[in-house]
């Protein structure tokens, strides 16, 4: 492997973790350190929108020709709203009533909910691939919920909802941005949306209204990595990486972003995980890589 495969490799593994680590690095603050809900997901995209789209200003990019176009515009405000701000929410409530690993492991469904999106809408048969990836898919998730207990469950079941949400929204999110990133790059993509959707989510949890808040070191450092790394630096890496490795190549590696999600939970705040909830991962993780490798249809 050349040193510019390695780069691109490095890129897409660290963009991943620093994914899966935000997601338990959000949940310490959520349940550790009492940070709001809806407070945290205010600032961290109107933070993270405005650290990428601050990227390409400093490189001398223009950022405003998305908005010259009546039929961007209105797709990228829809994209923000429903896609962006939805994705956002889910996974974070769904992280604060259960825990980071469930949560980005219920998010990963999303290529699932494509799948069936192709299916129901008649834009591609129904394989016996497809079959399998949702049978397993749907006994990985079992397993995840349950660790092989039907009578009970590991989170609390408006855990389960909102991380289902948060893989429909993902699945949303996937499929809507495709006509936006065919012409404009996917780093203003992801930044006005951020900031668009902040901007909305303000009028519900304004970011000034921290009298609630106990500001310590821990909690500052915990919304500096969240921001900075897991959001802004998470997806600037990502596609940076597409310089330097395919864009099959970085989807397979972004299957690194469930595994880190769980083992740093399981490390760092101690979650328990059974055996076979570790299989239930797997599954999920695997299905994710099955679709990776599966050359793309026409």
């Amino acid at each position: 492997m050349n040193n510019k495969r390695w780069i691109g490799v490095f890129f897409a593994l660290i963009s991943a973790a620093f994914w899966g680590i935000g997601g338990t690095v959000a949940q310490y603050l959520f349940q550790q350190q009492h940070v709001d809900v809806n407070w945290f997901v205010t600032v961290r995209l109107l933070l993270g929108g405005t650290l990428l789209v601050g990227s390409q200003v400093l490189l001398g990019k223009p950022i405003f020709n998305i908005w010259k176009t009546k039929r961007d515009a209105v797709r990228l405000v829809i994209f923000s709203i429903v896609g962006m701000l939805l994705v956002q929410y889910s996974y974070m409530l769904s992280i604060a009533l259960g825990n980071a690993a469930m949560a980005t492991l219920l998010q990963y469904l999303a290529p699932v909910f494509i799948i069936l999106f192709y299916i129901i809408t008649k834009q591609q048969p129904f394989t016996k691939l497809d079959g399998a990836l949702i049978f397993f898919t749907m006994i990985g998730t079992f397993l995840l919920l349950t660790n092989g207990d039907t009578s009970s469950l590991s989170v609390p079941v408006a855990a389960i909802v909102w991380g289902i949400i948060s893989g429909l929204a993902l699945a949303f999110y996937t499929l809507y941005a495709k006509p936006l990133l065919e012409t404009q790059s996917s780093i203003l993509v992801v930044g006005w949306a951020m900031l668009v959707a902040g901007v909305m989510f303000n009028f519900i949890a304004p970011f000034w209204q921290t009298s609630n808040m106990t500001w310590s070191t821990p909690t500052i450092v915990g919304l500096t990595f969240s921001i900075v790394c897991g959001t802004a630096l998470a997806f600037w890496l990502f596609v940076a990486s597409l310089n330097y490795i395919s864009p099959k190549e970085t989807s397979i590696f972004g299957t690194f972003e469930p595994l880190t999600a769980v083992v740093s939970s399981i490390v760092w705040l101690a979650l328990p995980f059974g055996i076979w909830q570790f299989v239930g991962a797997l599954c999920i993780i695997g299905m994710v890589l099955v679709l990776s490798l599966v050359p793309k249809k026409a």
